[in-house]
């Protein structure tokens, strides 16, 4: 009965996730806040059964999946290109606002230990992923700074939680060990990417190794949860373990697979990414009510002090952080200030105000041990999680809400990188499939006026670009067997061709993804949509 209890309450929180997404799309805010606050009533109506967060659920059934997703679809050009200040964020910023944090908390709580205050301060430190990668894109946020913000909060949660675990050992045991913390931190930084990259490899093998379009989709799922779990095993970082995985998969993963199968992929992932994000987000919510009862006796007020406090350094060590990370290296170096130009402020102004807590931050809280080695209560337990509960509702509901007026307010211009990208690899992409042609002509297993059928597809499309500077693609053609292989040749050239793109750097992998999708409805209405590229490409990619 206690199974079939919890069952209906997934039930009902999936429904109201499905219901208040529609209100938040309707009334233009984004969907994690509006689900925070639903989240936030639902928890203090009486009579509602009460839902508690284990967080050993958050770390192991919605982070794997969500980081590994987070990275899929973040560029490793432009990952490459801003990992100086995506660095400097997501290990200098961290470190300097947990010591911010514990001072503020040391200050506030007198009788706090400097380990809790740590522990504190590591666990609000990192912006998460969640948060960056469901607000961030949905408003209008230069493509840049949402670089720059995804790959800070997929990378901050690795400091975050070294930090984090070494104070709270040293309130568990009473000792803290400066060398040893270091030496854990490369080891779970180097171990992690390793077992990540590892995994990928892995699942790229397996992806080749197997023609049936499901097997490979769940290929692509169990293997996040796999690179999470080993990674915990061996107690590398199991968030680099995901993050590195995911970047590396997308980078083989466009000749692994066939056009069907990659579209299949796409809806499935992004689906189960919808429902945890969702389900993610009104549970923080829903926290309310499952933390008010723990409140001691007239420390309600005192605690909301602290949190909004504690809120306050978070955001002020941000935007003196973010200006500084900025400018220090160009006054040091002379070759990276005619190289990388000093960002406009707007763009600097942006980043210090989007540092949104999220789920990490709750569960890391939520995760702290009930009592020390000696049996004794964790010192400041219910303190510590309910101020980090304050500083997660101020940072997502409170900035985020603010988040839309600031970028009108602002008034960024569109980039034009990517269009200018786009127009490029689509010029580039139709001559490859020329050539391929020209190369079927001289190798005579098929009848030229077939081949000419499909050539002046392409050739008409170039003399349309060269018009009008967009091509569209034309589906207007029969599936006979050698039309077909003649447009899986050719599709599979503009393939090719996009991925030589994407990986000398000429491109970003947003547009290869876009130009990608393109590529597989084609493949799909042609008839060519269970081919995938040819194993000798695959493994040249």
């Amino acid at each position: 009965m206690e199974s079939l209890h919890q069952l209906e309450v997934i039930i009902l929180l999936l429904a109201v996730v499905l219901a208040l997404t529609t209100i938040a799309q309707k009334i233009r805010i984004p969907y994690p806040i509006f689900l925070v606050l639903g989240g936030l009533v639902l928890g203090v109506i009486p009579g509602l059964p009460t839902v508690t967060l284990h967080p050993d659920l958050v770390f192991l059934v919605f982070l794997p999946p969500i980081l590994w997703a987070a990275a899929y679809f973040t560029s490793l050009r432009e990952f490459r290109q801003n990992l100086r200040p995506i660095s400097l964020l997501a290990v200098g910023l961290v470190l300097a606002t947990s010591a911010g944090v514990a001072v503020v908390a040391h200050a506030l709580l007198p009788d706090i230990g400097w380990a809790e205050a740590i522990a504190l301060g590591a666990i609000v430190s990192p912006p998460d992923a969640v948060s960056a990668t469901a607000i961030g894109k949905r408003i209008g946020i230069p493509r840049r700074v949402v670089t720059i913000l995804e790959g800070e909060s997929l990378v901050n949660d690795a400091t975050a939680l070294v930090l984090y675990r070494a104070a709270v050992g040293a309130v568990m045991s009473g000792s803290f060990a400066l060398g040893a913390t270091l030496l854990e931190f490369l080891f779970a930084a180097l171990a992690g990417i390793a077992i990540g990259i590892g995994v990928a490899w892995v699942a790229r093998w397996a992806l080749c190794g197997t023609e049936d379009g499901f097997t490979q989709i769940g290929i692509t799922l169990l293997a996040p949860y796999i690179a999470w779990v080993f990674g915990e095993t061996v107690h590398a970082s199991a968030v680099l373990a995901c993050v590195a995985g995911g970047l590396y998969l997308r980078h083989y993963f466009s000749g692994a697979v066939a056009p069907a199968t990659r579209l299949q992929a796409r809806a499935v992932w992004e689906l189960l990414i919808f429902i945890l994000n969702g389900v993610i987000f009104i549970l923080i919510g829903l926290q309310l009510g499952a933390l008010r009862d723990a409140v001691p006796a007239g420390q309600f007020g005192p605690i909301v002090v602290a949190g909004a406090w504690v809120s306050l350094t978070a955001i002020v060590v941000r935007f003196m952080w973010v200006p500084l990370a900025a400018l220090i290296p160009r006054w040091l170096s002379a070759a990276l200030r005619a190289r990388d130009p000093m960002p406009p402020w707007s763009g600097l102004f942006l980043i210090s105000w989007t540092g949104m807590r999220g789920i990490v931050t709750l569960a890391a809280a939520l995760a702290l041990p009930v009592t020390t080695n000696t049996g004794a209560p964790f010192p400041f337990r219910t303190e510590i999680i309910l101020i980090s509960f304050a500083v997660i509702f101020v940072t997502l509901v409170l900035q985020g809400l603010s988040l839309p007026p600031i970028i009108r307010l602002l008034r960024l211009e569109e980039e034009q990188g990517l269009e200018q990208e786009e127009t490029l690899a689509r010029e580039h992409a139709a001559t490859a499939a020329l050539n391929r042609l020209d190369q079927v002509m001289g190798e005579n297993w098929a009848p030229s006026e077939q081949v000419e059928r499909v050539r002046l597809r392409y050739s008409r499309r170039l003399e349309h670009f060269a018009r009008a500077g967009l091509v569209a693609h034309q589906n207007a053609y029969g599936a006979e067997k050698t039309i077909q292989r003649l447009q899986h040749e050719a599709l599979t050239a503009e393939r090719m061709a996009l991925i030589g793109l994407r990986n000398d750097g000429t491109i970003s992998d947003e547009v290869l993804h876009r130009l990608e999708q393109e590529l597989d409805v084609a493949a799909l209405h042609l008839g060519v949509g269970e081919r995938r590229v040819g194993r000798t490409a695959a493994n040249g990619l």
